[in-house]
């Protein structure tokens, strides 16, 4: 990508005083054209790389717990030898069993919930970082009205500026993200005779589904090119007049909205962050509210991308034409999402996807040349 980029520049340079040379400056024209633009994106999602304030290895205070959040807590494949069945039993089935038999009423409150007397402490693993397979954004197909504006240094160079109406672009989210959350839960009291080893913690908490969402965000993208092009033919010979240009596209994204339930789920997943933080462990698997404030954050990098074009022109006069293009761009930008307590000012979950982009882009319209 770097030597392309290289590389573009110095053939823009080459061809553009192979033009002048062969007029020795003398010949100048313009040319502007109005048309439908259709950009169709061809490239696919990449995961997301998610960090949180929650370092491997952070131990917290786990409080009052419901007990289902307790029992979903509990790793699924650890086992338990009960001192009666010949085998170790799977240990959350033996701990709904043992509520079932009277357990619930020894520690809970009458509630439904794990009396804090008995939760202790559990040391939290997995959530300092981690990557989310089968996750991503895509941008979708948009139609704008596109512009162009053509200098030329002779009869068949020329140097070609695209632009137009900069677009609303939906982007789409793909899969759902998992928090993958493990460790060792050490009660205390009656609780900790009956576990002395503790309880292995292993779970996969929902934060947000990206793909049963009609659209993850919507952003406005901003993305003139800039071309050096060659035209065969001749003008006032040949009204059909193919062309070839290479370039340079930048790309600006702003205006970007965040889906509503995507935010919501990111506020949530803060407010889960913050609680462990805060030694309420078992307030952060419930879903509570923390003390903090969320606030979600999200940006997208500028990106420079090299542009290749193949089209043609039809002379309609002199001065009017029809013309038809297809270009490539190769782009892909960074996209970073940051959920932040305002009331501390700590950034609670960092979150980037690369969105590879790499429009197909047609175009169709009229032109006037000067």
């Amino acid at each position: 990508m770097k030597l392309g980029l290289i590389a573009v520049p110095l053939i823009l340079m080459g061809v553009t005083q192979a033009g002048v040379a062969a007029t020795q400056g003398n010949f100048k024209r313009f040319s502007v054209s109005a048309g439908w633009l259709h950009v169709m994106p061809q490239g696919k999602a990449n995961p997301f790389n998610i960090n949180t304030a929650v370092k491997d290895g952070t131990q917290s205070t786990v409080g009052k717990i419901s007990q289902g959040a307790f029992i979903d807590s509990i790793d699924p494949n650890a086992t338990i030898d009960n001192g009666v069945d010949p085998e170790p039993i799977n240990l959350k089935a033996g701990l709904l069993k043992m509520f079932d038999q009277g357990l619930a009423d020894v520690i809970g409150d009458g509630k439904g919930n794990i009396s804090e007397v008995f939760t202790g402490t559990a040391t939290v693993n997995g959530l300092e970082e981690w990557q989310s397979e089968s996750t991503g954004l895509e941008a979708e197909d948009v139609d704008t009205l596109g512009l162009t504006i053509n200098y030329y240094m002779n009869d068949n160079v020329s140097l070609q500026l695209i632009g137009g109406i900069p677009p609303k672009v939906d982007i789409k989210g793909k899969g759902e993200i998992f928090a993958p959350l493990s460790g060792l839960a050490l009660p205390t009291g009656v609780a900790a005779m009956i576990f002395p080893d503790g309880l292995p913690l292993g779970q996969d908490i929902p934060i947000t589904n990206l793909g049963n969402k009609s659209k993850a965000a919507t952003a406005r993208a901003w993305t003139p090119a800039l071309e050096a092009q060659y035209q065969f033919g001749k003008s006032g010979i040949n009204k059909f007049r193919p062309y070839v240009g290479v370039g340079l596209m930048y790309a600006y994204f702003n205006d970007i909205k965040l889906n509503s339930e995507i935010r919501s789920d990111l506020e949530a997943a803060g407010h889960m962050i913050q609680n462990v933080l805060d030694n309420k462990a078992g307030a952060a698997l419930d879903g509570q509210v923390s003390s903090g404030v969320m606030r979600v954050d999200v940006d997208a990098d500028d990106a420079i991308a090299p542009i290749v074009t193949a089209g043609f022109t039809y002379d309609l006069n002199d001065h009017w034409y029809g013309v038809a293009s297809v270009s490539y761009a190769k782009l892909n930008n960074k996209t970073t999402i940051n959920v932040v307590n305002e009331s501390t000012g700590q950034q609670l979950i960092h979150a980037t996807t690369k969105i590879d982009i790499d429009p197909l882009i047609t175009y169709l319209g009229v032109g006037y040349r000067f």
